[in-house]
C-alpha cells in the first residue's frame, strides 16, 4: 500500500541521485538526458501533480490554506500535503540545480566554481542560487541562451 512515509522513501534517494549527478558526472551523457534536460524535475512534476490530485484537491484542501501562517501549518498537519509540498521543493530545487550547471557549461564556469553553489542549492536552495549568481558574475556569457 502506498503511503505518505514510502513514497518519502522513494522521492528523496531519486532527487539525491539527479543531485550526484549534477555533482559528480555534470557532462556525462546520462546526466544531460536524464537531469540537464529537465525529466528528471518532470518526473518529480508529475508525482507532485498526482498527489495534489488524489489527496488535496480530494477534500483535504478545506483543512487549511495559504492565506495565513496559521492556515499554511494546519495544512502540512496531513501527511500527504506534508509529502506534496516536500516533493514539490525537490522538483523545484533539481530543476534550479540543473540549470545552474547548464548555464554554467555556457558561461565556461569551471566546475569546482560550481559545486559549492550546487551544494548550497541541495540544501537551502534559494541560498544556493544567490550563491551561484555571485559566482557566475566573475564568468561573462560568451555564447547566446
Amino acid at each position: 500500500m502506498l503511503t505518505p512515509d514510502l513514497l518519502f522513501s522513494l522521492a528523496n534517494p531519486l532527487a539525491l541521485l539527479g543531485w550526484a549527478l549534477l555533482v559528480l558526472a555534470p557532462r556525462w551523457r546520462v546526466t544531460n538526458v536524464l537531469v540537464l534536460s529537465g525529466t528528471w524535475s518532470l518526473g518529480l512534476a508529475l508525482a507532485y501533480a498526482a498527489l495534489i490530485t488524489t489527496h488535496y484537491l480530494n477534500g483535504h484542501g478545506a483543512e487549511g490554506g495559504f492565506g495565513s501562517l496559521a492556515g499554511v501549518a494546519a495544512l502540512f498537519q496531513d501527511p500527504w500535503a506534508l509529502l506534496a509540498g516536500w516533493v514539490h521543493y525537490l522538483c523545484f530545487d533539481l530543476f534550479a540545480g540543473a540549470w545552474e550547471v547548464r548555464d554554467a557549461q555556457r558561461r565556461g564556469v569551471p566546475h569546482w566554481a560550481l559545486v559549492p553553489a550546487l551544494l548550497l542549492t541541495f540544501l537551502f536552495g534559494p541560498v544556493g542560487l544567490l550563491v551561484y549568481f555571485g559566482v557566475r558574475q566573475r564568468w561573462p556569457a560568451t555564447q547566446p541562451a
